[in-house]
């Protein structure tokens, strides 16, 4: 999936060889002022990020189970994964060290901040532990060289390189603005948000990092895009060094399939600029 400033475009390789697109003009509030203007715009990148990701995920499961059932699906088949991922996701990050921290750590300390600092901690640790065995699952290390061949093409195109498979895959794997070093600077920012919030119950401690989550998306979106026009910057290049590091985990070197099919989805955003 390819955003560009008015469009975006989804590409997917079907079972036969064949690749699939479906292209989507933005919604004014993709793309209006207000996405323009600092910390406000992280939150709606926040938005952007869930929808598109949501409908790319979508549209591929959608072509992949048509082309196993040759008839189309139902919407439910396709929506009931998506909100139990959802579910999962907020039971694995943020409930499950909230509650570990809540029962286990906090019988052995007074210190709220050393509670939240823990807890925090705890939420990166399983983050960790969550993509490092999920990189082990063939069909996931598959998903992550798709990862890498977006970044291969993006990281191409930027550097004013031609778009074709033999230029792409020259190109890193790593790219500043990913969503999961994204991920990884939000929790770091939670950690040093949260260390001063005390130590409510647990119920108001859920709904406080419920609450304040888009606040801390956009802070970590403001970093992301500040540094992005400051790669060459010693300082930025420190700071921003886990979260290139962390992409190992999250892709994969693609084969020159995969690199063509993140080429026709960029290009599908491309064009329409350009003439």
């Amino acid at each position: 999936m390819m955003r560009g400033p008015k469009q975006v475009k989804i590409a997917v390789r079907r079972p036969d060889g064949e690749i699939v697109t479906k292209t989507e003009p933005l919604s004014q509030i993709y793309t209006g002022r207000l996405r323009k203007v600092p910390f406000i715009r992280g939150f709606f990148a926040l938005i952007e990020t869930m929808v598109l990701g949501i409908k790319s995920l979508m549209f591929s499961a959608n072509v992949a189970v048509e082309a196993e059932l040759d008839e189309k699906p139902k919407p439910v088949v396709i929506w009931i994964p998506v909100v139990l991922g959802i579910v999962f996701g907020v039971a694995l990050f943020v409930v499950l060290p909230m509650v570990i921290t809540h029962y286990g750590i906090d019988r052995l300390t007074d210190s709220s901040i050393v509670s939240n600092a823990a807890d925090g901690v705890l939420r990166v640790l399983i983050f960790l532990a969550y993509l490092g065995l999920m990189s082990l699952l063939p069909d996931i290390r598959r998903v992550f060289a798709y990862h890498g061949a977006e970044h291969k093409t993006v990281n191409a195109y930027e550097a004013g390189a031609p778009l074709n498979v033999e230029s792409v895959q020259q190109f890193s794997t790593a790219h500043t603005r990913c969503g999961t070093g994204f991920l990884l600077i939000v929790m770091v920012i939670a950690i040093c948000v949260f260390v001063f919030t005390g130590q409510p119950a647990i119920y108001w401690r859920l709904l406080s990092r419920l609450i304040l989550l888009p606040v801390i998306a956009a802070i970590g979106y403001e970093l992301i895009h500040f540094a992005a026009d400051r790669t060459e910057n010693i300082v930025i290049k420190a700071i921003m060094r886990p979260s290139l590091a962390l992409q190992s985990l999250t892709t994969r070197q693609p084969d020159s399939q995969q690199v063509e099919v993140a080429i026709e989805a960029l290009q599908g955003v491309l064009e329409p600029e350009e003439k």
